[in-house]
């Protein structure tokens, strides 16, 4: 089995293009020189990708700390403008749901309904500096709203419809929005989940809420816009970094941190990831199988920038079976299929293989986050599912709103390998003493600016909880917390968050490395590894969710063990293996190391709203095996 799993196939990019006129030969000396020539490579990204905007004359402004620089400090423009560039007759936007509801939106169509919200939010008084909400699942009207809202100045968040009223209370209820938009129901898993009560009780206890809009899943806004017809938008413009989305936390380790990212950094991070690592263009078919509560959305919407048509779809990925998602995909053209790595180990684990069901020629590139995606999952998808496509792993996180480390359409990608940085993007690997190193495990950092810092954390003042979160740690850059490695490719491996890694005898182990080699067995499902203080140390706890029908007997924990001792290393054993039939997670479906860590301590989880299924924390409390 070959480590290149793809190889470039064309020069007609815009990547390709930039290299030449750079006079550079290869894409590790284009990203040095979009490091080291940052106002030369950020100017050429505003200008080769289409920003709509007053540039002004200067690009970069350098502060006394690093989060203190500032990019294009005399630039303005207007999010939405930049999104809403197109007013044509082609479509803009389709929609599918779980349920059969279908939905297409023209550019046109798209234009004039978010002219009709604008006109209903201005008359219920919101303007620049306002926050609106949208407590929605993946639809074109959370589309709509955001931009209308945005349009205007007003600063949009959102979280899905799977949140409960306490989840919803512990974000919107730190930005206090003036409007709260949600929905009358949607379908998930075959079922119809009503929301009508929710959105009413999270209305009624956040009072700065004058206005909750109740959207009908099937029908739209209905009355909220009956008055307004459509018109041309004025599109005011504003300061580069002014506030645009509040992003939260997803951790499990307290009230979710409320993360202020500006317009003009979004926008420009997003295109430049968008149309030079991706190649996306007019006419492409753009979809990220993602709910309005994870970062991918907001990255999802934004190409309509780069004049590509979105597929949304909202429901779950394996009803009424696993090809749910392909049924989409091929239906619709789709050319770039962005996904989770859960998701492709789901599949993995399930047998689902396309190659003889679906057409999926279309689709030139395959793009897997929220958490390390494993060499097998590489083999999996060039063997079942898309053969030869560029598969890219991408990493970065809702705190940048863009990746430290994506593909790109110059370099091969090998097994198991993020292709490298991203361009402008000055990642390192540093020690646990902040010094660079040049081969091993490290944490990833990020040494010099970048345009999609947050602007700050919201109610900050002084900025001192921004300053904490991300450059205490490594004072002077940017302290990511992802425990990674170079390659020698180039690239990059991410081996789990560096706060859930494991540390047997002062050795620092990445969870990531354990979860490839037990979940290769048959047998398990699904795992989990956490370490538990024990006898001065720490010992490595392995939770396993096995097939149906299965038990966990000596025989299958010797295999297990003998797996990574074989896979990875003696200190990679874990000292408890210990059967579950649940692990819990994240919304945006992340599996949580930390919060079991703190059960099995007997530790209170703080933000326990953030999780998809608190129900499995009491699996994990109060165990004998742990005891001894």
């Amino acid at each position: 089995m070959s480590d290149i799993k793809w190889q470039p196939k064309t020069t007609d990019t815009l990547m390709h293009r930039l290299l030449k006129e750079q006079g550079l030969a290869d894409y590790q000396s284009l990203w040095r020189w979009s490091v080291d020539k940052k106002e030369d490579f950020w100017s050429w990204v505003w200008d080769n990708c289409g920003v709509i905007g007053e540039k002004g004359g200067k690009v970069f402004e350098a502060g006394a700390r690093m989060q203190d620089a500032r990019f294009f400090p005399e630039a303005k423009l207007n999010f939405a403008e930049n999104l809403l560039r197109r007013r044509d007759d082609e479509t803009a936007l389709v929609f599918k749901g779980e349920d059969k509801a279908e939905r297409h939106l023209t550019y046109k169509e798209l234009y004039d309904l978010v002219s009709r919200v604008r006109q209903a939010l201005v008359a219920e008084g919101v303007g620049e500096g306002d926050r609106v909400a949208g407590y929605l699942p993946n639809m074109p009207e959370t589309i709509v709203a955001m931009l209308a809202a945005t349009s205007l100045g007003a600063i949009w968040s959102s979280a899905s419809p799977d949140f409960g009223v306490q989840g919803v209370l512990d974000r919107f209820g730190q930005i206090e929005p003036k409007v709260l938009f949600g929905v009358d129901g949607y379908a998930y898993n075959g079922k119809w989940l009503d929301c009508r009560a929710k959105l009413k009780e999270a209305a009624e206890k956040i009072p700065s809420v004058k206005k909750a809009v109740t959207i009908s899943y099937t029908e739209g806004f209905g009355d909220f816009i009956a008055p307004y017809k459509p018109e041309e938008i004025t599109f005011k413009k504003f300061p580069f970094s002014h506030p645009l989305y509040i992003m939260f936390s997803s951790g499990t380790t307290g009230t979710p941190k409320c993360i202020v990212h500006g317009a003009g950094g979004t926008l420009l991070q997003q295109m430049k990831e968008h149309k030079l690592h991706c190649d996306v263009k007019r006419g492409d078919r753009f979809f990220y199988f993602t709910t309005c509560g994870w970062m991918m959305w907001n990255w999802l919407v934004a190409g309509l920038a780069s004049e590509a048509m979105l597929l949304l779809y909202e429901g779950s990925p394996f009803y009424p079976n696993g090809y749910t998602l392909f049924d989409f995909a091929q239906a619709e053209r789709c050319t770039f299929f962005g996904t989770s790595a859960k998701y492709i180990d789901a599949l993995r684990a399930n047998g689902i293989s396309t190659r003889a069901s679906h057409d999926l020629s279309s689709v030139r590139l395959v793009a897997s986050t929220g958490s390390p995606l494993s060499p097998e999952g590489f083999d999996f998808i060039d063997a079942e599912i898309i053969p030869g496509v560029h598969l890219a792993s991408i990493s970065g996180g809702t705190d940048i709103l863009a990746c430290f480390v994506a593909g790109n359409p110059l370099t091969p990608v090998y097994r198991g390998e993020i292709q490298g940085a991203g361009l402008g993007m000055d990642v390192d690997v540093f020690d646990s003493k902040g010094q660079p190193l040049k081969s091993g495990k490290g944490e990833l950092v990020c040494k010099t600016p970048f345009p999609s810092m947050p602007v700050g954390f919201w109610k900050d003042e002084g900025g001192r909880r921004y300053s904490k979160a991300y450059f205490d740690k490594i004072p002077g850059v940017w302290h990511h917390g992802d425990w990674c490695e170079r390659t020698a490719h180039g690239g990059f491996i991410i081996h789990g968050r560096s706060d859930a890694t494991l540390n047997p005898g002062g050795v620092r182990i990445g969870t990531a490395e354990i979860y490839r080699l037990v979940e290769q067995l048959p047998e398990v499902k699904e795992s989990i590894a956490v370490g538990q203080e024990w006898q001065g140390d720490v010992r490595v706890v392995l939770f396993v969710v096995l097939r149906e029908g299965l038990r966990l007997d000596e025989g299958l924990v010797d295999r297990i063990r003998k797996t990574v001792r074989e896979g990875a290393t003696p200190r990679h054993v874990p000292a408890k293996v210990i059967a579950v039939s649940d692990i819990p997670r994240t919304k945006s479906n992340k599996i949580t190391e930390i919060a079991v860590r703190e059960v099995i301590h007997g530790r209170a989880v703080d933000n326990v709203e953030a999780l998809a299924n608190p129900e499995a924390l009491k699996l994990y409390e109060n165990l004998e095996e742990l005891a001894s």
